[in-house]
């Protein structure tokens, strides 16, 4: 039987960059669900996965995504899929928090290139 997973009951908590908080939903192979908060004024560094192509969607703030060069905004209740291969950055550049969905297939285990 499935069980009910939020933030709040996650299968696990963790932490990365500057203070940002994630919470994985999902966490298989096949596939990752995540929900990650960014504080205002934080990013990730540039970095591209060889297999997982990856789909975000914003629940809370505006996200400014970097991807191959190009700078894309996205807004509360927007989403954005982002092709395997492709270099990329989430930025926070507001005076808020961001939230939002990081779906991953495959899951990103051991398939991240930082540059």
């Amino acid at each position: 039987m499935s069980n009910v997973v939020s933030k709040y009951h996650a299968l696990k908590h963790y932490q990365w960059g500057n203070a940002c908080d994630g919470w994985n939903l999902v966490e298989e192979e096949s596939l990752s669900v995540k929900q990650e908060r960014m504080p205002a004024g934080t990013s990730e560094a540039l970095h591209y996965h060889q297999q997982a192509q990856q789909f975000f969607f914003i629940l809370k703030g505006t996200a400014t995504f970097e991807i191959e060069g190009q700078s894309i905004e996205v807004k509360t209740q927007e989403g954005l899929q982002i092709k395997a291969g492709l270099k990329h950055r989430i930025i926070n550049n507001t005076n808020d928090d961001l939230e939002f969905i990081l779906s991953s297939q495959p899951s990103t285990v051991n398939d991240r290139i930082n540059l």
